[in-house]
Parts: C-alpha cells; structure tokens; sequence
C-alpha cells in the first residue's frame, strides 16, 4: 500500500478521476492520506484525518513512506492560524497556504515534508481549545462565498464550515453533514443548547442537508450562500434578509 501527502496550498478532491468531476471536498497543506488505487493521471485516495475518499490529480500530491505516514499519524497537529499565509523552501520556493494548513513536526517556524524543509513565520493552532473559541474561529470564516466541497475561507461549504472550524479547536468531526449528526449528544430544545453546539436541517425526505454553529441569543453561523449569522428557532432558520425561514431543523446535537 502507498501513501501520500499533499504539498499544495488546496488539492480539489473529487466523485471520479476526471477534472470534470464534481468536487466533493478539498485536502488541505500537509494532509496525508492512503492511496488505494492508483492509474497513469489519477489515485482514489482516503484522507487519514476522517477517512474521506475521492480521487486527487498524480500531479497535485507527494508520495511519502509507510513510516513517514505513520509519524504523521501520531505526532501532534499544528495548523496555520490566518486566513492565507505563505512558506518558503530551502531552494526559495513560495507557497501559499490557507487557514488550517497542517505544518508538520513544526519548530522554531521550520517543518519538513520529506526532506524538504520550510520557514513559516505566520500565527499557529494546536492542541484543544475552549468550547469558546469555537465560536471566535467560526467568526474567521464569516463572509466566505459558498462552495461546494470546500474547505477555506476563499469558499468552503455547510459541513466543511463545521468540520474545519472545530478542527481548528482541536476537536475531530466527520466530513459530511449527515454523519456529523451521527454523534453526539441529542438536545430536546434550542433552549438547551451552548454556543459550539450543532444544528442539523433536513428536507421533505427527512435526509439531513445542512448544518450550522448555534450562537447566543437565538442565533445560528452557518454557509448558505456565503458564511452568514441568521435567527434560530424551534422550525429553524429564518433568513432576515430574505424575510422567511430557508431550512427546517431537525435536530441540535452537543458534540463536545
């Protein structure tokens, strides 16, 4: 079995190994992952963080060791901490990398993917932080246009939203929406609820397709369109600019 990392800023991750494909998530800098299948333009891959799979261009990534994806696994996770960042290289290569890029076995503003070596100098996350600053990491996103798939504050969507702001904190989520709602502890009432917590919305089939970070005062982040704060109430989320409720809740889950 081979495995890989990716040494881009943001690698679209795709429903099949064609650029045509739609794009079902993003790998972040310094992600790694298994490759399970591997053919002359594309690898199905599966992303070591939450076992997500789709299919990554042979271009836009670097094979490492059974080893060294086994160090990766193990050591502690550190994250680039502002929205778009830069890092340079030993031959003097500029990258670009976005809020929530992985830096590995980063010390003294220097990591290594291999052998190569890299200078970051920007602001870091480690560790787990307060339920509090959930919200405060949620507020970084705040603006950023909805795009399927993604994962960044250049576009990212419903669950890539929740899932990056709590890993961000140092907490661990499913990609999807409908298998964030698997976890977790079901609350009976929005009233029960703490700012951090997750609301899930369904459709008239009862399937969960969308979700959200609930707020104080009756209020709920979320990405519909761009990242936005909008009320929350017991039928669900009512948009003040649109003057009517856009998504039905269905369940408020405390995940951590």
């Amino acid at each position: 079995m081979n495995f890989g990392i990716c040494n881009l800023s943001i690698v679209p991750i795709r429903s099949e190994a064609s650029d045509a494909s739609e794009m079902t998530s993003q790998m972040l800098f310094g992600e790694h992952f298994t490759i399970l299948e591997k053919n002359k333009y594309w690898s199905k891959i599966r992303l070591f963080y939450d076992n997500f799979e789709g299919y990554i261009d042979n271009k836009q990534f670097e094979e490492i060791s059974k080893d060294y994806f086994q160090k990766l696994s193990t050591i502690e996770s550190i994250y680039s901490g502002d929205i778009i960042d830069f890092i340079s290289s030993d031959t003097n290569d500029l990258f670009t990398i976005p809020l929530g890029a992985r830096l590995p076995s980063f010390t003294n503003n220097q990591f290594y993917i291999n052998t190569k070596r890299f200078q970051y100098e920007g602001a870091t996350f480690k560790g787990v932080l307060s339920k509090n600053e959930i919200i405060q990491k949620a507020f970084t996103y705040l603006n950023t246009p909805f795009l399927w798939g993604g994962k960044t504050p250049f576009g990212i969507d419903c669950s890539g939203f929740t899932q990056m702001t709590y890993k961000l904190c140092g907490y661990k989520i499913p990609r999807d929406a409908k298998e964030q709602a698997s976890k977790g502890e079901v609350l009976s009432f929005i009233e029960e609820s703490e700012p951090g917590d997750l609301a899930f919305f369904d459709n008239e089939e009862g399937e969960i397709i969308h979700v959200g970070i609930i707020l104080n005062d009756y209020h709920i982040i979320h990405a519909h369109g761009k990242v936005r704060i909008d009320t929350l109430d017991h039928s669900g989320i009512f948009n003040s600019d649109l003057q009517k409720h856009t998504h039905k809740l269905r369940v408020i889950k405390k995940l951590i």
